[in-house]
């Protein structure tokens, strides 16, 4: 399996053909639909020899759905397959070899079921005959499939995608509306479910959606979210609460936390308690010592590391994130806490932090953020990633610096029936 949807396949030539449909062992018929000099991408028609670890999917929609490409795939194949990539990564873009990257990659966690581990689902919507139409984006990304629920949604909250897209398509049939997504957001832990409309600023039913929305569900928060900007630069313009908290909540482990729809918060609650646990077995941090913690969202690792640490000074750049973390902090009594609001390359704290947390978006560390930090006397920092291939890449400049290296790399699974796969990564001062 690439790090990716598809499997990988090789033509007459010796050329990687990434094959859409398909998993590692199938044999299948393709139709290739793009060439490049070096590579070609095909669509498998038929699978005329079944891999030893295709399986059966759970989800009827696997294939159509773009949610779960690796549903077809054993579990016990997607953790090889996982764990794989992270060596693959360490090995070839850190330049660290095959040998080192085995001894430096943990076996792959997995925090919890296969199914059903999702605290949060999003709508996509598409305009037909002039109507707006609701579903899960469509494998490859062209338009929606209707479904009745998603198998990787909480079980207790099964039922809220179709609750959700009734409601929203019988508004849509009496009033103009104007959506772009709608996220829903549930917790077992503690009841809470919200809906968020995302969309253009501009005239919207909101009593209509309220009721609507309130009688299929009874969601504890419904919120329209308003973006301005290009498609691939869009910012918040807006968040208005139509009924309800206004916001979301969940335990992580003796953490409640409150969030904002526009905040990023891991969709795997287990999942999140895991890298918690992970990074505080890392890092130890302890009264006397001062932490950092650097894209720090609304909280996640700042609360645990405030519970332990003397001190903590901790940057987020996305401002209803900082709002989130500021709130929370509050509500769990913490004062011992910086929040700083701005990019981590500009607003690098001006302190000599013991222990440092990091967890950046996908596109890793920036290379000054580095540098930074490897200037800092810290004993010990915890790289959060998201990504092979920048985890890799950021290692690498790690070790240029000299400074730092990394003494253990564990991935886990806080996406199954995906190839999407998180790690938690110790380094030390030399």
């Amino acid at each position: 399996m690439t790090y990716g949807p598809d499997a990988v396949a090789h033509d007459g030539e010796g050329r990687a053909v990434f094959v859409s449909g398909a998993v590692a062992g199938d044999r299948v018929r393709a139709v290739v639909d793009r060439e490049e000099p070096r590579w070609a991408h095909a669509r498998a028609t038929e699978v005329l020899e079944l891999s030893p670890d295709r399986v059966r999917p759970a989800c009827p929609h696997v294939g159509v759905c773009g949610g779960c490409p690796w549903g077809a795939l054993s579990y016990e194949a997607q953790s090889r397959a996982k764990r794989g990539s992270v060596v693959d990564a360490l090995s070839r873009i850190a330049h660290m070899g095959n040998d080192r990257a085995e001894v430096l990659v943990a076996p792959l966690v997995s925090p919890g079921k296969p199914w059903g581990y999702r605290n949060k689902v999003e709508l996509a919507a598409v305009r037909e005959g002039g109507r707006t139409a609701l579903g899960m984006h469509a494998a490859g990304g062209d338009g929606v499939v209707r479904v009745k629920g998603c198998m990787l949604l909480d079980k207790a909250h099964s039922g809220a995608v179709k609750s959700v897209a009734g409601a929203l398509s019988y508004l849509a049939g009496r009033h103009d509306v104007d959506l772009e997504r709608v996220g829903i957001r549930v917790s077992r832990r503690t009841g809470d479910v919200e809906v968020a409309l995302w969309g253009r600023p501009g005239p919207f039913p909101r009593a209509q959606a309220a009721k609507v929305l309130s009688d299929a569900l009874k969601p504890t928060s419904v919120v329209r979210v308003m973006q301005k900007g290009p498609t691939k630069a869009r910012r918040i313009a807006g968040v208005e609460c139509l009924s309800g908290v206004g916001s979301w909540s969940e335990v992580v482990g003796s953490e409640r936390m409150r969030v904002s729809a526009p905040s990023f918060f891991q969709v795997n609650t287990a999942g999140a308690e895991k890298l918690v646990e992970l990074v505080m077995e890392a890092l130890s941090p302890s009264a006397d010592e001062e932490a950092m913690d650097l894209y720090c969202g609304a909280g996640t690792f700042t609360l645990p590391l405030a519970r332990r640490a003397g001190f903590v000074s901790a940057v987020e750049s996305y401002g209803p994130a900082v709002r989130d973390l500021r709130r929370n902090l509050d509500a769990a009594g913490l004062d011992n806490v910086d929040p700083i609001g701005g990019d981590a390359g500009r607003e690098f704290p001006d302190t000599d932090a013991d222990v440092i947390v990091v967890d950046p978006p996908r596109a890793g560390l920036a290379a000054d953020v580095v540098v930074r930090l490897s200037e800092q006397p810290a004993r010990a920092i915890a790289y959060v990633s998201c990504d092979p291939a920048t985890l890799a890449r950021d290692l690498a400049r790690f070790e240029e610096a000299g400074v730092f290296s990394p003494v253990r790399v564990t991935p886990v699974d806080l996406f199954p029936q995906t190839y999407h796969v998180e790690t938690v990564t110790l380094l030390e001062r030399r």
